[in-house]
């Protein structure tokens, strides 16, 4: 990677990180680009050289929280050594992510639900990938014999619903909440349902 690349991808980072900031603060409505450039220390035409528009920046930071780039890697990690630790890890580091930026996430989620182009653009360019990833590597532990056969479609949108759930009571301020419990419960029920 050259000097001009890194440079490109530390802005990028740069910019991603004062939105992150104006956006939890102001929500996204309320911000302007201006408001956003002035965070980053940058003018407001230098935003413009990495990132369209407001959009654009939000799902930035959308996919990096997704850590879209980075997934199929952390799929593949689940397919070797034991798979109920590797559950427990992912729940737990996906938890994490997700109550660390809450005040982000309270920001923007009701921009996402309300907002019919945000909503179709975050299905398409995020989650729909996101479900097609996990489908892929669920099925190859079906066929691997790691897992028992049923439909992988309905347990990933149920585990993304649940993460999802509990970040609205957290909202909601649902304080009996700690990301260990819950990440090994989650596993639990993956691995061996509810029946005793």
């Amino acid at each position: 990677m050259g000097i001009k690349e890194s440079f490109a991808i530390a802005r990028r980072k740069q910019i991603l990180d004062a939105a992150t900031v104006v956006f939890a603060e102001r929500g996204f409505h309320r911000t302007t680009v201006k408001d956003i450039a002035k965070q980053a220390n940058i003018a407001d035409g230098t935003l413009y050289n990495y990132f369209e528009n407001k959009e654009d920046l939000l799902f930035g930071i959308l996919n990096r929280l997704n850590e879209t780039d980075d997934r199929a890697e952390q799929f593949q990690a689940g397919q070797v050594g034991d798979l109920r630790q590797f559950f427990q890890i992912y729940l737990r580091y996906r938890l994490g992510v997700v109550f660390d930026n809450q005040a982000l996430f309270q920001a923007i989620l009701p921009e996402l639900i309300t907002n019919a182009r945000l909503k179709e653009r975050y299905m398409e360019q995020v989650i729909k990938p996101t479900i097609e990833l996990a489908t892929h590597y669920f099925e190859e532990m079906q066929t691997n014999g790691q897992i028992r056969s049923f439909d992988v479609e309905s347990i990933i949108r149920m585990f993304t619903g649940v993460t999802l759930g509990v970040l609205v009571m957290h909202f909601l301020g649902d304080t009996v909440q700690d990301i260990d419990t819950l990440s090994d419960t989650l596993a639990s029920i993956l691995l061996d349902g509810l029946l005793a």
